[in-house]
This record gives C-alpha cells, structure tokens and sequence, in this order.
C-alpha cells in the first residue's frame, strides 16, 4: 500500500522546489505561474530509524522502505472551479490523490511574484477551499439530481438508498454554499461510507505546508503563526518547511552530512520527513516489518488491520492461506538485540487470524494455499 499525496497551492508557492527536494526528480521550477501543467509524480521513500536499527542487525542483501507517491499539482487559482488557468483539469489530477498537502507561501520576497501581490497565507488557503467547495458543490448537486430522480421512479431497497444518499447529501451541501468543506462535516459511519463514494476534494485528508525561509524555520513567523492557528481550529496538521533548505538537504549523499546540517538549524528532522510522518497519521497508516538474512522491508497498512491483512499486503496467496503469524515487537529486538535472544526472554509469539497488527510489529506469516 502506497501513500498517495497531492501538492497544491497558488502558483510560486514553492511546490515544485518543495517536491523537487522531496523526489530529486528535479520539476520544473520557474518565476511565472503554471509553469507545471502536467502533474510530475515522485516515488519518495519513508524515513523509518527502526528500519534502519533492522538493517544494522540482520545485514540483509536488500534494504526495502515504505514509500509515498508524492504528485506536484499545477498551480490553482480564483476561478478554478469554473476552468480558469486551466482548473478543471488540475481539479482532477486533485481528485486522484489520497490527502492533499497544501503549499502556503510563508516568506516575504520581493523578487519572487505573488499572484495576488501580496504575501497573505491565509487569503491564499481561503481561495483554495472556495474553488475546491465549488467544485464540490458542483458534484453534489449533480448527485442530488440523480439521487431525487431515482426516488420518484424506484421501490423497495433502491429507493431506501436513494433516500439515504440525499439525507446525506443535503448534509453536506450547506457547508460547501459556505466555503468550508466536506469533512467538516459530522456524519455517521453510514454516511461517511455513502460520501467516499462522491470522490469530493475537500473530503481528503489535509496538511498545511508552510513554505518559508530559514528565518522562518529558525524562530518563526507571524505568517507561519497564523497558518498553525488555521490548521488547529479545523483539526488539521501543519508543519514548517523551507524548500530552499529541503533541496540544499536533498542533493548530500552523506547520512552525516544532512544530520550535521539539521543540526545547525536545532532540527531533528528535515521538514519533508515531518510532511510524510503528518500524512501518515491523517490517514491511519501504519508500518510493519519484514526481516531477515534477503531482505529487511517495510510495509504500510491501515491502523485496526489484522495478520491476514497484513500478510495480505505482501501478497493475495498470503492471506488466501493464512495459518499464523510469529511477531515481536520492533522495541523488543532493538533492546536484545538478536531473534535468539527474543526467545529466550519469551519475547517471540505466535498469533492468529484475530490479531491486530500493532505499529512496528516484526512479524513471518506461515500459509498454506
């Protein structure tokens, strides 16, 4: 299972810069907006120290991380919703991501152009989430027509569903006739089912990435303060990123080197680790190991998954056959330090079908198909 998140802001809010340092894939970065029309996609690997202990301790031939799929968004702007500076196809290269990371413009520079003209982060994220409610609102409606129809012509459980669907709906719709979106919404378990299957953009996870400089990163600022202050009262996360600084820290080869640097700024971790670790935990994710002599691997699942779903994620025969599952938890053989001394502090179990994977579980599943 791949993380899957899409960078979107204004244009020159530094997205390319932020996942050129992510992906060193190098996207095209330029002084003018839409200069990204086509979306540039990155594999970006997880920044995982428990993988990294696995590693030290079994000398594998293969070292393995999770990955996120990061995909740089052009540019949106006022009028979106409505096709302006090519929206509605951006809207939907939107729509295919799993939580959005929303790029703010957190720095004053004279020399870099603001669409508005000026530097006002909290402008900007309003006229994001209106052209996103928009077009949200536009889905709805449709919806709504389609449902109400099925109402007056269908019977029985089809038009129980119908029904339903509408009472969700029209749960919805007010909030995005506001500007705020959809999953701010209280809805029940039912509801939020029946919502998945609209596909609405402001029902995505969201982090808020404030791009700034290293001031910024250093002591902070009231831009970045008022981002934060956003982030807390939708219940959402932000974190603080110069991507001058993130690409400056991407091109070091050496583990030392970028520790050095992090250093120098009082950081323990770059801002880009901090982004993927704040996707993860919006969307439940969680991560369990594979290890041994081949290979020491990562892999992601949601958070309430049991074994076979886990074994699942390996490979379908996996979980088609499952039987057991030997598991030790990560800070058990961090601290013995070998698989032998595990079983003789009992610290090696076996589990069933039943079992919860928990976050940082080492576990070898035994099947039979």
């Amino acid at each position: 299972m791949a993380l899957n998140c899409g960078i979107v802001g204004l244009p020159n809010v530094g997205k390319s810069t932020i996942f050129s340092a992510l992906s060193s894939a190098k996207a095209e970065a330029a002084n003018y907006p839409f200069c990204t029309i086509e979306p540039n996609t990155g594999i970006v690997p997880v920044p995982d120290p428990r993988l990294d202990r696995l590693v030290e301790l079994f000398q594998p031939e293969r070292r393995v991380p999770a990955v996120v799929e990061f995909v740089d968004i052009a540019g949106l702007v006022a009028g979106a919703s409505k096709g302006e500076g090519l929206g509605n196809k951006f809207l939907a290269h939107i729509r295919e991501t799993g939580i959005v990371a929303h790029v703010v413009r957190c720095f004053e520079d004279p020399d870099i152009v603001h669409v508005a003209n000026r530097v006002d982060p909290i402008n900007d994220i309003d006229v994001i989430l209106t052209e996103l409610a928009l077009a949200d609102l536009d889905t709805v409606d449709k919806r709504l027509e389609k449902a109400q129809r099925s109402m007056r012509v269908l019977g029985g459980e089809q038009k129980k569903a119908a029904e339903h669907e509408v009472a969700a709906l029209n749960k919805v719709r007010p909030a995005l006739e506001q500007g705020r979106p959809a999953r701010s919404v209280p809805l029940s378990d039912e509801e939020l089912a029946e919502a998945r299957g609209w596909f609405l953009l402001t029902m995505k996870p969201q982090v808020y990435v404030c791009n700034t400089d290293e001031d910024g990163v250093r002591n902070g600022n009231r831009h970045i303060d008022a981002v934060k202050a956003r982030a807390a009262a939708e219940g959402a996360e932000a974190v603080v990123i110069c991507g001058k600084f993130e690409a400056e820290l991407a091109e070091m080869d050496s583990a030392e080197d970028r520790l050095a640097f992090l250093s120098e700024l009082g950081l323990e971790e770059s801002g880009l680790s901090a982004l993927i670790h704040a996707a993860y935990r919006l969307l439940g994710l969680r991560t369990f190991f594979t290890s041994g002599k081949d290979e020491c691997r990562a892999w992601t699942i949601r958070a309430g998954d049991k074994a076979p779903q886990a074994a699942g994620v390996i490979h379908t025969d996996f979980e088609r056959g499952f039987i057991k599952a030997d598991v030790y938890a990560y800070a058990d053989i961090d601290a013995l330090g070998s698989e032998a001394a595990l079983r003789s502090a009992g610290k090696l179990r076996t589990e069933g079908k039943d079992y919860i994977v928990s976050d940082g579980d080492v576990m070898f599943f035994k099947f039979n198909v």
